[in-house]
């Protein structure tokens, strides 16, 4: 995809997300649902300008950030390799926040008959799943993949420990999307997965770079 395809999407993204809450603004409540527990019940509120404007303030600074940090990376010619992958990412990303957005109104404008965990992890389990192929496919850099500092000291440690990565995100991925389908105890091993795809490519990448160096 190429960045003017990726900029048009995420401003159409914004655009209507704001063009939503100012629109349904008399119909929401003040202070407004923003945080949901364990057991998909309310357990935290916010004003209702907050509640309306928050998430496209932050998905605008995301976009911003992702569209510098190609021209500020001093490996930006790594990135220019994954370019296009990075910014279908991009959308992806933004398309998840918008989605997260619409959830949030449809919960405050009385719209409560669903659960918001099982409306929300198989979204965030598709997005761990690109990931996971981004990760595959990232060239080394400063800013986008497992940034530790025995990838970035050596392309062969970056490809081998984003390799590993790669399927650790898409299982991690995978399970998160079926943790919305099970019972609360499926919870604890989205979590589990999670742990296991950060902990394992820093030790991994270690590893790696202990062996090349030594040879």
């Amino acid at each position: 995809m190429s960045t003017r395809t990726t900029l048009v999407i995420v401003l159409v993204l914004l655009l209507a997300s704001a063009l939503a809450g100012i629109l349904l603004w008399n119909r929401l409540p003040d202070p407004m649902a923003s945080h949901w527990d364990i057991n998909d019940q309310v357990n935290g509120t916010m004003p209702k300008f907050w509640g309306v404007f928050l998430m496209p303030f932050v998905s605008l600074a995301l976009c911003a950030l992702f569209l510098l940090i190609p021209i500020i990376d001093p490996l930006k010619a790594n990135i220019t390799k994954f370019r296009e992958t990075f910014n279908l990412f991009i959308a992806l990303l933004m398309l998840f926040l918008t989605y997260v957005y619409g959830l949030l109104l449809a919960w405050n404008l009385g719209f409560t008959h669903f659960q918001m965990s099982k409306s929300l992890l198989p979204a965030l389990g598709l997005l761990f799943i690109f990931i996971g192929f981004m990760l595959r496919n990232a060239k080394r850099n400063f800013f986008i993949g497992i940034r530790t500092p025995w990838t970035l000291s050596s392309d062969k440690v970056w490809d081998e420990t984003h390799r590993v990565g790669s399927w650790l995100f898409i299982a991690m991925g995978v399970i998160t999307v079926f943790t919305g389908f099970l019972s609360q105890t499926g919870i604890y091993f989205m979590f589990a997965s999670i742990l296991v795809a950060v902990i394992v490519p820093v030790v991994y990448s270690y590893i790696l770079y202990r062996e090349e160096t030594k040879s």
